[in-house]
């Protein structure tokens, strides 16, 4: 693409100009946007300021604009970081989605004459607009995320106009609980989608996760696509796979358990609130097991190392949706997951994970500090089907094992 100034240069830089009360778009060569002040970093830039770390509207008197009009520019300059297009080499950007522009998202495209900035990562002037001062930033694009640690390994596995699907990391969770600002996967998505929203949009979790399961979570963008998303989940035609690391080897290459659950403090004493149980009285819930491997490893203790132990890689299969299903099936036939705080070795030690957090004296015990559980494929309706790998800490889990 040529420079719309000079009609020479290659352009660089996609420029939002503001005059009077309408907005323009330039492509610039390095050298006229030089010429401008502008720092010729791939993205939308705002004529008018100076890439200065913080500018106020005051130091441009000239410059006034009315809240309609900052909402149009705002929109107009996520629309110039979504469609810079064009011609050559190999420099990978994703479109941006958050309101006030950091890095978002899935959809790469490739970009012409980009220049890439320290380890190879693309980066973005961008002006914040809002009533406050403006605050210039260089936000890198995808490969450093800005999220909180948290949520930094969120991934986008697919999206469509309608949905998006995510790889949710571990210790994330996936709606909030209580109002202290930790970061949640709705809020992450709704931040991500907020284009999408502005339009109209919503965000819709169609399968959650507990906050130390990993793994793909489908996202609706759309009140009618949830509700298509609600009925297929009735109609059993969303499935859901996931894999496992329980303790022991199972004496059975597949098991169906089919036993109903209900919260286990309606009908006896228990310190933990949320904790399932198998009872006669509870809904229907059942799954399928699997196993895909047997292997063991060592393991220390307060008395020492232990050598041999035996583990098992399960793939369950959910026929229903109960809460913990998976983990109380599991540990109702003898196979409690790994690091399973509540339905593992013995409950008490949630509450002293509650009271002290992760100790060493835990990890003898429950070997991993999450519970070893991975969402690993989701199909809807036999048309799509996405996959995720078994998350790090569970494949080191599983290094050096020796299979049966």
């Amino acid at each position: 693409m040529v420079c719309d100034l000079c009609k020479s240069g290659d352009a660089v830089i996609q420029l939002t100009e503001i005059e009077g009360s309408g907005v323009r778009q330039l492509h610039l060569c390095e050298k006229c946007a030089a010429e401008r002040g502008v720092e010729t970093t791939i993205g939308a830039a705002i004529a008018g300021w100076s890439p200065t770390p913080f500018c106020n509207l005051s130091r441009n008197p000239s410059f006034s604009i009315s809240k309609t009009e900052r909402s149009f520019l705002l929109i107009k300059s996520m629309m110039a970081l979504m469609s810079l297009s064009s011609t050559a080499a190999g420099a990978r950007v994703s479109r941006l989605g958050k309101a006030h522009f950091p890095a978002r998202s899935s959809k790469e495209r490739q970009f012409p004459n980009c220049r890439q900035r320290s380890k190879g990562v693309l980066e973005c002037w961008t002006a914040c607009l809002s009533p406050s001062p403006l605050h210039y930033s260089t936000t890198p694009l995808l490969h450093h995320s800005v999220i909180p640690t948290t949520a930094r390994d969120l991934r986008i596995v697919d999206e469509t106009p309608d949905y998006v699907v995510v790889d949710k990391p571990p210790y994330l969770l996936v709606h909030p609980t209580k109002p202290d600002g930790q970061p949640t996967l709705w809020k992450e998505l709704r931040e991500l989608l907020a284009f999408e929203i502005a339009n109209g949009g919503q965000v819709s979790i169609v399968n959650r996760l507990d906050r130390e399961t990993s793994g793909l979570v489908l996202v609706a963008k759309t009140s009618a696509v949830a509700r298509k998303f609600g009925l297929l989940m009735q109609e059993q035609r969303l499935k859901k796979e996931y894999l496992a690391i329980v303790w022991g080897w199972p004496n059975w290459e597949t098991q169906m358990v089919n036993a109903p659950l209900d919260r286990q403090g309606k009908h006896e004493k228990s310190a933990i609130w949320l904790r399932q149980t198998i009872h006669a009285k509870g809904a229907p819930a059942q799954t399928e097991f699997r196993v895909e491997r047997r292997f063991t490893r060592s393991t220390s203790s307060a008395s020492g190392a232990r050598t041999g132990e035996k583990f098992a890689l399960i793939r369950a299969i959910p026929r229903t949706g109960r809460t913990h299903q998976i983990r109380v099936h599991l540990a109702s036939i003898g196979h409690p997951i790994v690091g399973d705080k509540i339905y593992g070795p013995d409950e008490r030690l949630y509450l002293q994970f509650i009271e002290t957090g992760w100790t060493p004296e835990l990890e003898q015990q429950l070997l991993l500090p999450r519970h070893a559980l991975h969402s690993d494929k989701l199909a809807v309706n036999g048309e799509n089907e996405w996959t995720s790998p078994l998350y790090v800490d569970l494949a080191k889990f599983c290094d050096g094992l020796q299979s049966d």
